[in-house]
């Protein structure tokens, strides 16, 4: 080429030499497209996902009766009025005069419609010392929680009068208020602290402001670029803000990470004398190679949720998918570019009493150095150790129960209301969170129909699945009826489960089951529950197969190794399983639980598992193919394998350690919230990537390497008919002048 230069190979490479060459034209593209795709979804809009489209089974086809009668379930409340010493029944005088004061007082607030009394509805319980006023709040269900205030206030006037006895609200409008008061800044919270967090982590590893900077202005306009493609791709895969939620997480994740590693590479090259413009070439080379190679991975590990088959899952998926797509699509483009923009600019705002890097070149960490010396000396102790260890955590896993979180264990007693839910379900079990049969007739007021019914509501009591009362709505117009049981079991979700079952497999083929043209699913949330882990069981098997596949088939084509390809599945299965098994200790059986602000709650939030299973999968490929990449290109140097692991590990060290506490302070941030479900998904996370960056990545991984050898690099000839993806090494990677003449490169 002109002017000595060295013709680049691979995407990657051509890429970040092209966006250097070109840097205003790159940075002038990326802004372009960041604010063409914000500007695209807002003027789409976002699609969210609806009711009917969350689940499958019955919960899915209740869902689409009801949006299809266009019948708009009303958001329900219950006051609970109750003896606070059990003297007082709901016979007695005083008693009977604080049901007539509720009923009243929610009424005169204008909000509620159809109160009904406990005497006339036989919503007294067994004992007759609690008794429950019902009503349904006026206007949509979905923002009945905005206007639920003055009936709040309403009930706690009557309170105030009736000292004797305990009079709460409790329902979908008051829960949904209490919990907006009380946590509904705590995701917001979350989301905004992760940036500073991060950023002040970048400043220490870095110890210059611009440097720390590029990093998370990268991650950010990535994460902007991806909510505008979130809203248009909505049209055809709706989103959710969950999905949301989770894009924020993976894409501050990747996006740091993957600046991070191209950021060091380079100054790591110019610190060994490089001149700006090689540098900027061997760091996209190089690095920027392993970032193509796990981004891609990471993309493929979160195209697996979309094979559940749940709507919810099919969202976190597209949309983590994309901003790790985006992500690294910024870093082999616009980084190279805003690199060359800088030159030793980057190096502005140095932090005072941070050690500046070195300028010998060398990246190495003295501790890792230390550790792979004792690992190197004694593989087969450090393999033994480090499994074992790692199989130990794991262990409890192997008794994992997944359920959907009840209100108590989703949030302990730290709410009045939580209290109000308790003493519900123990005054009338299953009557918080009853079953919901949506029944579908030609003709609801049909003899036949409405003898069915009766038959149900009888059948439902005497089988035992329920202790009543049952209610009955009938919606003329739709031809439709809603079936309220409470079930027995009420917050025992394995008790009320059963009772679930005894509905669906004997009561209702009993009786509406006998009348043709009559449609019956159950719905509600012990349904929605069992629904929902039967259709992730269904889908473990097909998801955790395309995730394994196709991670093992582009490591084998990446590294051209089946050694490599092999131990990475390994590596990364035992990485998920130790995550599993702290989960399991800490949240199910509650060993060390207070060490992290939680406790054992006797369950894991059914949809986690899966969710952590794609997501570390992908995350640990980052790393891992960071490490790797630099053992395979210090191999291909000439040094032996021995030497190239210890070069490989030490170097990357640094910047592996680097983006590992990033991702467990931000992980770790959602751990810090009040809901079970997000400490669960925070601690998880956050312990993962800590073993992943350590004990795997520091001590395992080195050791199996160095057990085996020159068999790392094992690729059988049947295979060479494979596409070759290495073809776009360095050809500073591929130099073995450094090769002892003794042991030639056969990488």
């Amino acid at each position: 080429m002109a002017n000595g230069e060295t013709r680049v190979r691979g995407l990657a490479a051509r890429a970040g030499v092209w966006s250097a060459r070109h840097r205003w034209a790159a940075v002038g593209v990326w802004v372009l497209f960041v604010v063409l795709a914000m500007g695209l979804g807002s003027a789409a809009g976002q699609v969210e996902v609806k009711d009917s489209d969350q689940l499958k089974g019955e919960t899915h086809t209740a869902a689409k009766i009801i949006e299809d009668a266009g019948v708009e379930e009303p958001a329900s409340e219950t006051v609970l009025i109750q003896g606070k010493d059990g003297s007082l029944k709901a016979t007695d005088a005083e008693f009977r005069a604080a049901v007539d004061a509720v009923m009243k007082a929610v009424e005169a607030t204008g909000r509620v419609t159809d109160v009904t009394s406990p005497y006339e509805a036989r919503t007294i319980s067994r004992d007759g010392r609690s008794a429950l006023v019902q009503f349904d709040m006026r206007g949509e269900s979905d923002t009945a929680g905005e206007r639920v205030e003055p009936v709040l206030k309403a009930v706690e006037n009557v309170q105030k009068d009736h000292g004797s006895l305990r009079i709460e609200e409790i329902g979908g409008a008051s829960m949904m208020k209490t919990f907006d008061d009380a946590f509904g800044d705590d995701f917001q919270k979350a989301e905004l602290s992760a940036v500073p967090v991060a950023l002040g982590i970048l400043l220490i590893a870095f110890g210059a402001l611009v440097a720390a900077l590029l990093p998370v202005a990268l991650a950010i306009t990535a994460i902007m670029a991806t909510m505008g493609l979130m809203a248009v791709v909505s049209h055809i895969q709706p989103m959710s803000e969950t999905a949301g939620s989770v894009m924020l997480l993976v894409g501050m994740a990747v996006g740091v990470d993957y600046c991070l590693f191209y950021l060091r590479r380079e100054r790591e090259e110019r610190a060994a004398g490089r001149d700006a413009q090689t540098a900027l070439r061997i760091a996209a080379t190089t690095s920027g190679r392993a970032i193509v190679v796990s981004g891609v991975t990471v993309c493929v590990a979160m195209a697996g949720m979309l094979f559940t088959g749940l709507a919810e899952f099919e969202a976190m998926g597209l949309a983590s998918l994309m901003v790790v797509a985006v992500a690294m699509v910024g870093s082999v483009t616009v980084l190279p570019a805003l690199l060359s923009l800088l030159g030793e600019r980057v190096e502005k705002g140095r932090i005072p009493f941070l050690r500046r890097r070195r300028t010998d070149g060398s990246s190495e960490s003295r501790f890792w150095g230390a550790v792979l010396k004792r690992v190197l000396a004694r593989p087969v102790l450090s393999v033994v150790v480090a499994t074992g260890a790692l199989l130990a955590v794991t262990a409890p896993a192997v008794g994992m129960k997944t359920q959907q979180l009840t209100l108590d264990q989703e949030f302990g007693d730290s709410l009045p209301i939580v209290q109000t839910y308790n003493r519900l379900n123990e005054a009338f079990p299953g009557g918080s969170d009853p079953a919901e049969v949506v029944v579908k007739a030609d003709d609801i007021n049909a003899p036949e129909v409405k003898a069915a019914l009766a038959d149900f509501r009888e059948q439902a009591v005497s089988s035992g699945a329920s202790r009543g009362p049952v209610e009955i709505k009938l919606h003329d117009a739709q031809d439709l009826a809603f079936v309220y049981v409470p079930l027995v079991g009420g917050s025992d979700m394995d008790k009320a489960a059963e009772s679930l079952d005894k509905l669906r497999d004997e009561v209702r083929p009993a009786t509406l089951g006998k009348v043709d043209g009559v449609e019956a699913p159950i719905t509600g949330q012990v349904a929605g529950s069992s629904d929902f882990n039967d259709q992730l069981i269904g889908s473990v098997v097909p998801v955790f197969a395309f995730v394994v596949v196709f991670a093992f088939l582009l490591m084998l084509l990446s590294f051209r190794s089946l050694t490599v390809a092999i131990t990475s599945i390994m590596l990364n299965l035992l990485s998920v399983g130790a995550a599993y098994g702290i989960l399991v200790a800490v949240f199910q059986h509650g060993w060390g639980a207070a060490l992290v602000g939680a406790e054992g709650v006797g369950a894991i939030v059914s949809w986690l598992p899966l969710f952590l299973f794609v997501i570390l999968f992908g995350l640990s490929m980052d790393y891992h193919v960071f490490v790797v990449s630099r053992i395979r290109e210090a191999r291909l140097r000439g040094r032996t394998t021995k030497d190239a692991i210890t070069h490989g590990v030490v170097t990357t060290a640094g910047v592996v350690t680097s983006a590992a506490i990033i991702m467990v302070a931000v992980f770790a941030i959602f751990g810090t919230l009040s809901m079970q479900s997000m400490k669960q998904m925070g601690v998880g996370l956050a312990a993962a990537v800590l073993i992943d960056a350590t004990i795997i990545r520091g001590v395992l991984l080195p050791a199996v390497m160095a057990l085996l050898g020159e068999r790392n690099w094992y690729f059988p000839a049947w295979l060479n008919r494979l596409p070759d993806l290495t073809h776009d090494e360095a050809p500073e990677a591929v130099t073995a002048k450094d090769a002892p003449e003794s042991e030639p490169v056969r990488v």
